[in-house]
């Protein structure tokens, strides 16, 4: 596996306490891959991540894995908000959603799979690692999106994929389904789909606990269910969520 490397100033030390337990997957969201890198190394920015790869597979580290990067933000995953010290930040080169978001390339997923099982390797990860940056942020963002082949790195051991049985197909309530969301690892008030269950498109009009919690049922659709993600949370949905949290044994 060869890797470039391009320092980037834009990281400083991990948090006492605090082991790596994650790794993040983000796209750029820059029309180039230029000037993702640009903005990935400079120091204005306040921007990191440990890696980018390219559309062709090319791969360049730009932060020391010993390092904390600044990828995650304001976030939030299984009580932990420091997420920046808990992962690794892994930057796939891709428009976005708002510069003509479009499927990844093999050549740049398959330089994705060897690198993820050499980090799963070395650090003695799970395949429940594996998180996307709209897991831990959903209010903010939406990466690397729903074109991510989730279900096909899942097949490989790298990630997780719910596999639905008879017993997750069961009638879902709202207090219910944000339960399940809080403890696969979303920061999901348990109150906060009381009201909203049926209006999953009307983010926009919801506030505070409503807003929050509708926002992580639409990261996990993003995630897990994409084909739905336009339409109202269906049996389908649930029955994923159920699936899911039954692998994480939660």
């Amino acid at each position: 596996m060869k890797i470039d490397t391009k320092p980037s100033s834009n990281c400083n030390a991990r948090a006492d306490g605090i082991a790596l337990q994650y790794v993040v997957l983000h796209y750029t969201g820059l029309p180039t891959a230029q000037e993702a890198l640009s903005r990935l190394c400079d120091p204005s920015s306040q921007v990191s991540a440990h890696y980018m790869i390219d559309e062709d597979g090319s791969l360049t580290q730009l932060v020391d894995e010993s390092s904390r990067a600044w990828h995650a933000g304001q976030s939030f995953w299984r009580g932990e908000r420091d997420l920046n010290s808990a992962s690794l930040g892994i930057e796939l080169v891709n428009p976005g959603h708002e510069y003509g978001y479009r499927p990844f390339p093999r050549e740049q997923i398959a330089a994705l799979k060897d690198l993820l099982r050499d980090i799963m390797r070395r650090y003695h990860l799970p395949a429940s690692c594996l998180l996307a940056h709209s897991d831990i942020a959903p209010l903010r963002k939406q990466d690397p999106g729903e074109y991510f082949p989730w279900q096909e790195l899942a097949a490989e051991g790298i990630g997780l994929w719910p596999a639905p049985e008879k017993q997750d197909y069961l009638p879902t309530s709202p207090d219910a389904a944000a339960r399940l969301l809080n403890a696969i690892g979303y920061d999901c008030p348990e109150q906060g789909l009381s009201n909203v269950f049926r209006s999953k498109l009307e983010l926009s009009k919801c506030h505070g606990d409503e807003r929050l919690a509708l926002a992580a049922l639409i990261a996990f659709e993003r995630r897990y269910h994409p084909e739905n993600l336009d339409s109202e949370p269906n049996a389908e949905t649930f029955s994923r969520l159920s699936a899911l949290a039954r692998m994480m044994g939660t």
